[in-house]
């Protein structure tokens, strides 16, 4: 899957929590969400990294734009990792392991780094079909 079809994949399912999503799918995803709200930071904080006033008025007020952005991204980015667990043979219910501080984002990332299983499981077919082995 190519960085274009993940992120209308993301889109298109954004309140499907159930199949499965490839590796590619998912970091493809992070990645042009994490492209876009570096483009939003840099929008809202006008380029100016400054310590006067005016950058400390801009982190009380936290960005409307990128508040915005995050609420909209909310259940997409919540489906895209369920589905992404769910191709490990993992309940999208493992997501929640992630609020043990330090711990939990570190199992997480081995798993979204890992192979998803070959063949069928109980979630659904394997995205990626006959090429299950390749690495």
């Amino acid at each position: 899957m190519n960085f274009v079809e993940a992120v209308k994949s993301g889109y298109a399912n954004y309140v499907n929590f159930s199949g499965r999503a490839q590796r590619s799918a998912y970091w493809w995803w992070v990645l042009f969400q994490v492209g876009v709200g570096l483009a939003i930071a840099l929008i809202e904080g006008g380029g100016s990294f400054s310590r006067g006033a005016g950058s400390m008025q801009f982190a009380v007020v936290g960005g409307t734009f990128s508040m915005i952005w995050s609420l909209i991204n909310l259940l997409p980015g919540l489906a895209v990792a369920v589905r992404r667990l769910h191709d490990l043979d993992k309940s999208g219910w493992w997501l929640l392991i992630g609020l043990i501080p330090l711990v939990g984002a570190i199992i997480l990332l081995v798993w979204f780094c890992s192979r998803g299983t070959g063949g069928a499981n109980r979630f659904g077919a394997d995205p990626l079909g006959s090429n299950a082995n390749v690495f």
